[in-house]
């Protein structure tokens, strides 16, 4: 790989981890697949800003999408080269520590499974470790994330 492919590559990815609502993004994606509106919800964001964001990462490669209906789903998608794979990993093993990211994880979970979902979200699509959840076992999978 050339020098210069390095650097580019290199610069793509600071770039994009470069922003905190696109680290949170990155938090909330780390371990599954979850529907864009689900996102709106448990930032607390516009979702225009939620979907600029959701595009920049899409576009350096960090995030995948998925169609499923009228429903986009996301998810993460490792660089294929070791050495930002490295820089990834421990950039979200770091997001996992911090209170602001469990908090948006606790959010994103609740917004998942809670019988009182907003009307606009009650029909997608639910990340696939929360399909049968309800709230109590909801927070025992937040347990298990923030171990």
């Amino acid at each position: 790989m050339s020098s210069t492919k390095i650097l580019s590559d290199m610069e793509n990815l600071f770039t994009a981890l470069s922003d905190q609502t696109r680290l949170r993004l990155l938090n909330l994606i780390r371990d599954e697949e979850v529907c864009v509106c689900f996102f709106v919800e448990a930032l607390d964001e516009s979702q225009p800003k939620i979907s600029r964001h959701l595009a920049y990462l899409r576009k350096t490669g960090l995030v995948e999408t998925r169609r499923d209906g009228k429903w986009m789903h996301y998810k993460l998608s490792m660089p294929e080269d070791e050495h930002l794979r490295n820089i990834v990993d421990t950039t979200l093993n770091r997001l996992a520590e911090s209170d602001q990211m469990q908090d948006d994880y606790e959010k994103l979970v609740t917004a998942c499974c809670s019988p009182e979902a907003p009307v606009t979200i009650s029909r997608a699509p639910k990340p696939e470790t929360l399909v049968n959840a309800n709230l109590p076992e909801a927070e025992e999978e937040l347990e298990t994330f923030l171990l």
